[in-house]
């Protein structure tokens, strides 16, 4: 009978100890189950529900299965969110629907960080279908984000869709054609940025907004004048997709893999943009010392048309795969407050020499959006094209106050 007892005790607490194992590792239904079976052995071992022992494992029971019935609890994570340990929150809206825009917000909804993801589009019913198609991959791909299409008008409505967002990206305005440059595009956009600037100040005054739109230099000055937010909380996305083209660039001609180029290209998103050399490397050997000055030149001329080149290419429209990855990691740094730092177009006051300009710089990003910008070591060549490039967008952000 001694024997008996030992062997129901040693089973009972075996059970026990199973169950709140498996409900550490996230198997809470599984192990309440071996929980609530250990229990009852002691129950019928102790035959005295008086007893101390009873009611330990009792109590685990019930609070494993009230973990186990209630909405939050699941036994394997199934967002991309759940799996990085990641808190999903905040809301992001993509003005634009064209591929560039619609890309971005894919991005965005699959990052799994934000709670909504707002699409709008002037077409009627354009972000509305588009967001129909995105909602329905969530489940293939493992997304929980939602993804909100809107309608506008230039007269404001629509945006109330957009209302309170802490991130907004502005892809609205017409592409490049063939042939044509960056500053082709600025009477016309002008108009589209500031009219999208506007109302989105007016229902969410506390974003933070990235500007896409060309040329892009000057259309984040324009979005900032047109919105009065603080400089901080108004950037343009141009050197993480410059750097990116020229990290590729780079890995291609040398034959390595991307992950082993370090790139960085400051400087204006246009004709003054300044691929910086001195600051690349590959698996950490300066560029330098691996291609000749002359094929570093072709690297950085090719870098620099990198965007006539696919529209060239492509013959209607520019691109988007690139510049919408940019653009959607920007807007993950800044709702994750990640203090990434990140080439990118940015408010300068006194970096480098260089004042009261927009222009393309390292920046610390986050919730506030430009924490601050960094100033890393530069050559003095590559210095004084920065403050070449700063002169030369200068006069045409003073001229977008009157677009």
């Amino acid at each position: 009978m001694q024997l008996n007892n030992r062997l129901l005790s040693l089973v009972s607490y075996g059970l026990v100890l199973t169950g709140v194992v498996l409900g550490v590792l996230g198997f809470v239904r599984a192990g309440s189950l071996f929980i609530a079976a250990g229990t009852a052995g002691v129950a019928l071992k102790l035959r005295d529900f008086r007893r101390i022992e009873f009611y330990i494992p009792l109590a685990i029971s019930i609070a494993l299965f009230a973990l186990a019935t209630s909405s939050r609890a699941v036994e394997l994570p199934h967002s991309q969110s759940a799996m990085n340990g990641v808190t999903m929150g905040g809301k992001v809206t993509v003005v634009g629907a064209g591929f560039y825009g619609s890309t971005t917000a894919l991005r965005l909804a699959e990052y799994d960080v934000f709670d909504t993801v707002v699409l709008t589009d002037i077409l009627e019913g354009k972000s509305e279908g588009l967001a129909l198609d995105m909602n329905q991959s969530r489940s293939i791909e493992g997304f929980e984000t939602k993804i909100v299409g809107a309608t506008t008008t230039p007269e404001g409505a629509g945006y109330e869709a957009t209302a309170n967002s802490d991130v907004v990206v502005i892809t609205a305005g017409l592409p490049r054609k063939p042939g044509m440059s960056r500053m082709d595009l600025i009477g016309v956009n002008a108009g589209i940025v500031r009219g999208v600037a506007e109302n989105i100040a007016k229902h969410s005054p506390n974003a933070v907004i990235i500007v896409v739109s060309n040329p892009l230099d000057e259309m984040t000055a324009l979005a900032q004048i047109a919105t009065n937010f603080p400089k901080n909380r108004v950037m343009g996305q141009a050197g993480m997709l410059d750097t990116a083209r020229f990290t590729n660039f780079v890995a291609e001609k040398l034959g390595v893999k991307v992950s082993s180029v370090k790139t960085l290209t400051l400087g204006s998103h246009g004709d003054t943009m300044v691929p910086v050399p001195s600051r690349c490397t590959v698996d950490g050997k300066p560029l330098s010392d691996l291609l000749s000055q002359e094929e570093i030149a072709d690297l950085v001329d090719r870098t620099r048309n990198g965007g006539a080149e696919v529209v060239a290419l492509l013959k209607t429209g520019s691109a988007y795969y690139a510049p919408s990855a940019a653009a959607a990691r920007m807007a993950k740094a800044v709702i994750e407050d990640s203090g990434a730092v990140m080439p990118v177009c940015a408010w300068v006051d006194g970096e480098y020499g260089i004042s009261g300009v927009y222009l393309g710089v390292e920046a610390e990003i986050g919730r506030t959006g430009v924490k601050k910008v960094v100033e890393g070591a530069l050559t003095d060549t590559e210095v004084a094209a920065l403050k070449e490039a700063a002169e030369a967008v200068r006069a045409k952000q003073a001229d977008v106050q009157t677009l």
